[in-house]
């Protein structure tokens, strides 16, 4: 039995790797191909040892959504790309109007830029605004940490573990370097307090979060560009197709062809299935897949597409 899955959440070749991994983990599947750019499984099982509902189990417990594509019904990303894309867009506005006022209290001080009275030669309240404009874009950005984690837990890393490492060690090693400082403010050792003074870095946290969210974005909406011009090129396909059973011409869905099939092309027709031509000779015109603008010549023998 062969199904079709679409799954969602995969951001990387990590992502369809694990999703093929814990699908031909299951007993009864036999293969399992990820198509990364369409968002789409290809599964191979026998159903009487498993079902697609325990495909689709396994599938989330692996921190990915996962649903059957119906036959028949083109499956449409475009709704949820941009879903995505708004809610990426929003994470991006939110970030940089928190990083860009963080870099300005973390860096300008070193470029000579003036800072608020209420922070000057106070390297405790310094401290304090940097984490509180530090902690709303980790939040905003929870997702990577939730994703990244559980993965790594899961020992099956991601890019997201590796953004999560990243921004997560930066944004504790800041708070160790703050307990310094409010352990030397409070003693009185100010020598401690210069000393981590400088080894603050939200602002890196914050930064790795704020461009990755950005990236992603500007991929997804590749992705979505890229997924609408194959679909369009699919679309170009005829719908039904002409074929010889019993001595008769019979009209079918061109989905309907079957291996060993004979298909009738008639003179300005579109090829409606990949195949090989039986007999006769035809001029066919392969510009969407090849980009010739002039007809190629096929004969007895010759492949279709």
């Amino acid at each position: 039995m062969k199904h079709k899955l679409q799954v969602t959440g995969m951001t990387c070749a990590a992502c369809s790797a694990r999703v093929e991994k814990v699908t031909a983990a299951l007993d009864g599947v036999t293969s399992a191909q990820v198509n990364l750019l369409a968002g789409t499984m290809q599964a191979e099982f026998d159903e009487k040892k498993v079902n697609a509902q325990q495909i689709i189990a396994a599938i989330t417990e692996a921190g990915y959504g996962a649903a059957v594509v119906v036959e028949g019904k083109p499956v449409r990303r475009n709704e949820a790309q941009e879903i995505a894309l708004k809610s990426m867009k929003r994470r991006i506005i939110s970030s940089v109007c928190l990083l860009l006022p963080l870099m300005y209290v973390s860096m300008g001080g070193m470029m000579g830029l003036p800072l608020p009275g209420f922070m000057d030669n106070d390297p405790l309240v310094m401290v304090f605004v940097q984490i509180a404009l530090t902690l709303p874009v980790l939040i905003i950005n929870r997702s990577y940490f939730i994703h990244g984690f559980r993965n790594l837990w899961k020992r099956s890393p991601n890019m997201d573990s590796l953004i999560a490492v990243g921004s997560g060690a930066a944004f504790v090693y800041g708070l160790i370097a703050a307990g310094f400082i409010l352990k030397g403010t409070l003693t009185g050792e100010m020598g401690l307090v210069h000393q981590y003074a400088h080894d603050l870095y939200f602002e890196s946290a914050a930064m790795i979060l704020t461009l990755i969210t950005l990236g992603k974005f500007l991929e997804t909406r590749a992705k979505g560009k890229t997924g609408e011009a194959v679909a369009k090129l699919l679309d170009l396909a005829p719908k039904m197709a002409v074929v010889e059973r019993d001595g008769e011409e019979v009209e079918i869905p061109a989905e309907d062809v079957q291996v060993g099939d004979t298909v009738l092309l008639r003179p300005g027709s579109r090829v409606p299935v990949d195949g090989e031509i039986i007999f006769g000779t035809c001029s066919i015109d392969q510009s969407a897949l090849t980009g010739e603008s002039i007809p190629v010549e096929k004969a007895a023998g010759a492949s279709l597409t």
